[in-house]
C-alpha cells in the first residue's frame, strides 16, 4: 500500500472499530427499549418512570451518535481510503449510495431529521413522538446494515481480511448462533 493511502486506510479502520462499538450499544438499547409496548401512555408515563426515561435517553443518544459518527467520519474516511475525495455530506451520502453501501440517501436524511425531532419534541407531543420512535426503530436497522455493508466493502473492494475487522453487527432482536 502506498504511503499516501496508509493513513486514510488506518483512519477508516479505526473509525470502523468505533462504529462497531456504537452499533453494539445501539443494539443493546434497541432490544431493551422495544421489548416494551411503546404507546402514548408509555410516553406520558415517562415522568413517573425514570428507568424507562433513562432507557429512552440512552437509545436516542446512541441512535444519534452512531448516525453522526457514520456520516461525519466513517463515510468520508471510507472514501478517502478508496482514494476518493469526499465532498459535502450530501455528496458523500450520494457517493455511498452509488457505491452500494448506503441503500438510500433520502432515507438517511429522513433519519437525520428524525434524530433532531427525537431530541427536542418528546416532551411536547407524545403521539407524534411515538410515531417517531417507530421510525427510529426501523432506521436503527438501517444504520447497522450500513455498517455491515461498509465492513463487507472493506473485505471485497479494499482486500482486508475479515478476521482483522470488527465483527459484523447482529441486527437488534436477532442473536448469533
Amino acid at each position: 500500500m502506498s504511503p499516501t493511502l496508509a493513513l486514510p486506510v488506518a483512519r477508516f479502520l479505526h473509525t470502523l472499530e468505533i462504529v462497531a462499538k456504537e452499533g453494539k450499544h445501539l443494539s443493546y438499547s434497541w432490544n431493551g427499549l422495544f421489548s416494551q409496548a411503546i404507546d402514548v401512555g408509555w410516553v406520558d408515563g415517562l415522568e413517573q418512570n425514570p428507568g424507562c426515561a433513562e432507557q429512552l435517553e440512552a437509545f436516542v443518544s446512541r441512535f444519534g451518535r452512531m448516525q453522526d459518527t457514520m456520516a461525519d467520519k466513517l463515510l468520508p474516511r471510507w472514501l478517502l481510503a478508496l482514494a476518493e475525495v469526499p465532498g459535502s455530506q450530501i455528496e458523500t451520502l450520494n457517493r455511498a449510495e452509488r457505491l452500494g453501501v448506503l441503500t438510500s440517501t433520502e432515507r438517511w436524511l429522513e433519519a437525520r431529521n428524525l434524530r433532531n425531532r427525537l431530541v427536542h419534541e418528546y416532551m411536547t407531543g407524545p403521539a407524534k413522538f411515538v410515531e417517531d420512535l417507530v421510525l427510529a426503530k426501523e432506521y436503527s436497522l438501517m444504520l447497522i446494515e450500513t455498517f455491515n455493508r461498509l465492513r463487507q466493502d472493506a473485505i471485497t473492494r479494499m482486500g482486508h481480511k475479515k478476521e482483522n475487522l470488527p465483527e459484523e453487527l447482529t441486527l437488534p432482536g436477532k442473536f448469533k448462533d
